[in-house]
């Protein structure tokens, strides 16, 4: 059940001033400055932490 997918993951809002666990979650994709972009692979655990932060990021198919 191993997915090949990957996403390419933005952060286009500051975690500043937000929820200490959103801002962990923005760490956790490896993100550290504003328009930023990292590859992450499509785990649920990536998922869950790309939906939590959803609003501070721009994601799409790599």
């Amino acid at each position: 059940m191993a997915s090949n997918r990957k996403f390419k993951v933005t952060l286009v809002r500051s975690p500043f001033g937000r929820v200490a666990a959103h801002r962990a979650c923005v760490s956790g994709l490896g993100l550290r400055k504003i328009r930023q972009s990292v590859i992450v692979a499509d785990t649920p655990q990536n998922r869950g932490m790309i939906e939590r932060v959803a609003y501070m990021l721009q994601v799409e198919e790599a």
